[in-house]
């Protein structure tokens, strides 16, 4: 696949993402839509040097993660009853961790697929449903524990922290007519100031510093952006009408494609560290431009809807 042939020197990598899965089904575009659907899971797993691969299990598709010890993890949806949500978006995640040739090492890692018995108590984890973060979070705890991460995450970092730390944005002005003066668009303006950062770096360390502010895997704005979206096509399930199914779905695709772009980009703050920096490079003005249109990206085919 085209996403992972960037290269940057190995001096400037501070993470590298863990390979690609060998086999045929790599360049075939199912597999890929698979994978793109799933990049929320595997792309943070990979920065931590976790070799992922997309499989199906016994009714759904499954991420399977190799691990240093030839164990593996699989991540998926209940697989029993069948789940009706599209891949990568189901109602709960359950991680195994398990043994070819020693069955006593199964154990569960994570579950927050909801109880079917409505009279038993639900698992703490239930409560995250799809969400991914928690699920990761979990999986770091649990194989930090065993030694089994190639590349563990330090209390309170993510996989890519570098010493320099972007400039806090500033804080957002009031709008007359506001209640307490509060900013109407504060996360736009919280977007702004580091686009204003970014224009007004000092060295391409700097930038590279603020990229990783959006393109983290698991914190960055890129990943959260995505998780807001799937939060949103949940949302809009409540209404149990057939718009906001409809909606849903829409809204699900658009989590997918943002979380593509984060893998597509997973480079870009490597390459802009290593880039050498030019003394003669006009500073470009502090004001962001408004972006041109774009044309729309290219979606996957509809998917049939589920029967209620």
């Amino acid at each position: 696949m085209a996403v992972d042939e960037a290269s940057t020197p190995d001096s400037r990598r501070v993470a590298l993402l863990a390979p690609l899965p060998d086999h045929r089904n790599v360049d075939t575009p199912w597999w890929q839509e698979l994978w793109r659907r799933h990049v929320h899971i595997t792309t943070p797993l990979r920065a931590r040097g976790l070799q992922c691969d997309i499989e199906f299990g016994l009714s759904a598709y499954i991420v399977r993660v190799s691990l240093p010890d030839d164990s593996y993890l699989i991540i998926g949806p209940p697989q029993e009853p069948s789940s009706e949500r599209p891949p990568g978006y189901p109602e709960g995640w359950i991680a195994t961790r398990e043994h070819p040739d020693d069955p006593s090492l199964f154990e569960v890692l994570y579950d927050s697929s909801p109880s079917e018995d409505r009279g038993a108590p639900q698992r703490p984890e239930a409560r995250n449903g799809g969400s991914a973060q928690p699920l990761i979070e979990a999986i770091d705890q649990r194989l930090a524990q065993l030694g089994l991460l190639p590349h563990p995450v330090l209390p309170g970092e993510s996989p890519h922290v570098h010493s320099s730390q972007p400039t806090p944005p500033p804080r957002a002005q009031g709008v007359p007519g506001t209640p307490d003066r509060a900013p109407v668009y504060v996360y736009g303006d919280a977007l702004r100031a580091l686009t204003d950062g970014l224009n007004g770096a000092e060295s391409h360390a700097d930038a590279a510093a603020l990229l990783h502010q959006i393109l983290e895997p698991t914190d960055g704005l890129l990943a959260q952006l995505g998780e807001f979206f799937e939060a949103a096509g949940e949302k809009a399930k409540e209404a149990e009408e057939d718009d906001g199914f409809d909606l849903s779905y829409d809204l699900a695709d658009a989590a997918a494609e943002i979380r593509n772009l984060g893998e597509v980009l997973h480079v870009a703050e490597d390459r802009m560290r290593a880039l050498t920096p030019l003394a003669s490079a006009p500073r470009l003005p502090s004001s962001p431009a408004r972006a041109p249109s774009l044309p729309p990206g290219v979606l996957p085919p509809a998917r049939p809807r589920p029967t209620r």
